[in-house]
This record gives structure tokens, sequence and C-alpha cells, in this order.
């Protein structure tokens, strides 16, 4: 590269060559993340990712020849890059594309001065690619991500209320636990019976915008110069220009178009089997609920339960609100903490009404 000549005037100091060498082990590092990954997945995804685990191997040889003899034994890699390829061998490609990327947009922030201008601007493009190859997988897993939240944190906050209010009001341990087991029941129950019902109505929805295949039919006998084939065309939402061109077209070759000629439903969501959505939403809600009884369903009792259960749910809504965070790209202790206080909110509203309600009844 071009800065190469540039700098080997004079003889590197200690400094400089241990960031050489820690930025020689990161590359090594990423490369062998990619290669993970790309052993998981196939098709052109695999292919990007080879390539990227090349543009890295490329980057490490470039260091491996501003070092030389000097390179010394094998650095360990920072302990970000050690972590991102322990969680790439482990846990979904997506929640490491996502860390990956956040981690590229850090680098880029404040580069090392070391760091040539052509390899800066390679990781520049790798973090788009990578930007890329996340919202390919996050797009996929969508729905699945949807109900895992909206149940896990349902199931927390809603059942941890339960058993607060019920705490305030009084409740000995065995009236919380099975306010607490009912919650859990009764509101897995609920999320998968509305799951269920929501994918079947969206489905009924989606079929009833099918065109109708019997029109298709009837495209040869139309009139060429008197007909309003384009309307159809408009209707669906295509500007007036291209609505004339598109039947012009179909009355060329003779038949209507597919369901694909609607703009519209290109943009329609993918619908699950209503079954599985539900059953779903009923295996994350009672996770989620679960987690608030755990110390009064193991003998816990008093106010050590109760604290037990408050460490137990924060951490778990923490948790939930940081994995979110990471696979949006954004900044996971700001989400973590705003899932927290929401959940927190809660449960301090139905406590309080306990406490209203045990002094009113006494």
């Amino acid at each position: 590269m071009r800065d190469e000549s540039r700098r080997s005037g004079s003889a590197p100091s200690p400094a400089r060559l241990r960031r050489w060498r820690r930025q020689l082990a990161d590359e090594r590092e990423a490369a062998l993340v990619y290669r993970e990954l790309a052993r998981r997945r196939d098709g052109e995804e695999r292919e990007i990712l080879l390539g990227l685990a090349g543009a890295e191997e490329r980057h490490a040889a470039y260091w491996e020849r501003r070092l030389g003899d000097r390179a010394g034994p094998p650095r360990r890699p920072s302990l970000r890059a050690r972590l991102v390829g322990v969680l790439a061998r482990w846990f979904g490609w997506v929640f490491v594309l996502a860390l990956i990327e956040q981690a590229e947009r850090r680098s880029l922030t404040a580069p090392d001065a070391d760091v040539p201008e052509a390899m800066l601007a390679d990781e520049r493009i790798h973090s788009e690619v990578v930007r890329g190859l996340a919202a390919r997988g996050r797009a996929r897993m969508s729905g699945t991500l949807r109900a895992a939240v909206f149940g896990i944190n349902d199931g927390l906050v809603s059942n941890f209320a339960l058993v607060l209010g019920v705490i305030g009001g009084g409740a000995d341990t065995a009236t919380i636990l099975l306010t607490g087991l009912a919650g859990l029941l009764a509101g897995a129950l609920s999320m998968a019976a509305g799951e269920y019902i929501s994918v079947c109505s969206q489905r009924e929805l989606l079929a009833a915008s099918n065109p109708d295949e019997a029109a298709k039919a009837a495209v040869p006998l139309l009139d060429v110069d008197a007909n309003e084939l384009a309307l159809v065309y408009r209707a669906r939402g295509l500007p007036a220009d291209e609505a004339e061109r598109r039947a012009d077209e179909v009355l060329r070759h003779g038949s209507a178009s597919t369901r694909s000629d609607n703009p519209r439903s290109h943009g329609a969501e993918v619908v699950g089997s209503a079954v599985g959505a539900a059953s779903s939403s009923f295996a994350f809600f009672s996770v989620g609920a679960a987690i608030p009884v755990l110390p009064f369903l193991f003998g816990v009792e008093g106010l050590a339960a109760v604290a037990l259960a408050a460490v137990l749910t924060g951490a778990a809504l923490m948790l939930t609100g940081a994995a979110v965070a990471v696979l949006s790209g954004g900044p996971p202790l700001r989400r973590a903490l705003r899932q927290l206080a929401i959940g927190t909110a809660a449960a301090l509203a139905t406590y309080l009404l306990g406490l209203a309600f045990d002094a009113t009844v006494g």
C-alpha cells in the first residue's frame, strides 16, 4: 500500500510495534469470524462472507509485511474481537453481524494513525456489506423476533406487576404463587389466541386482495381500442403513464398480469402459520411470566422472594432490551435501561394499587 514506503524510513517504536501486532491479530481473528459465519451459510451469503474473509486476510498480510521479522509470536486479538469470535461459533449469525457492524462503525470513528487510507476505505465498504447482510437477516427473522420480544417482555412485565400487586395487598405466599401461575397461563393463552386470530385475519385480508382469475381470462376478449385495463393498474397504485404502458404490454401478449403486477403486493408481509405463531407466543410469554414466579415456586418467602424476583425480572428485561438494541443497531445500554424503566414503572403502579386496596379493606 502507498504509505508503507513513506513510513519505513525510521525504525518503529516499541509502542507502534505493539499496535501493529494488535492490528495483525485483529485482522486474523476477523477473517476467522467471517469464515466461521460462511461455514453456516450457503449460496450468495456464503460467497459474500468468504469475500470479506479474503479481504481481512489481505489486511493481515499487509501488517505481516510491515512487521517482517519483528512480528514476534502470534498475539492474542483484542477482547472485542475474541468475543465476536465466540459468539460467531455459538449464536445466531444475525446477532454476530450486528455486533460486527457496530464494531466496524466504532473503529472508523477513531482509526489508528498507522492504518493506511486505502485500508480505512476498505473497512468502510466492509461496514456497508455487513450492514446489508444484517438487514437481510433481520428481515427474515423480523416476525420471530417480534413474537419473542413481545412475548417475553409482556410475560415479564405483566406477571411481575401482578405478583407485586397481590403482595402489596397483603397476600400470603400460597396466594402469590397461585396468582403468578394463573397469570402465566391466562396471559400465555391470551397471547396465543390473539396471535392466531391476527395471522388468520392477515391471511384473509391478503387473500381478498388477490386479483380475480376470471378477469385474467377475459383479457383476450377485450376491445384493443376501447377498454379499461389501464384503470386496473391505476387502482393497484401504478402511475397513469406506467399503467397505460403495462396495459398495452398485456394486450400485445394477450394475457393479464399476475398478482406480482400489483405494486402493493410486493411489500406485503410474508405470513407464517397461524398455529406456529400461536405456539411461539404461548412459549415466549410463558418463559417471561415464569421468571417473577420462580423464587416463590422454589420456596423462597417474604422480602427475600420479592427481592430475588425483582432482580431476576430486571435482569431479564435489560437482557431483552440489549439484545433487541444489538440486532437493530441501537445503543444496548440505553435500550436495556429503557426496558427496565418501563417494567419498573408498571410493577410499582400495581404494587401501590395493592397497598391502597389493602388499606381500604382494613
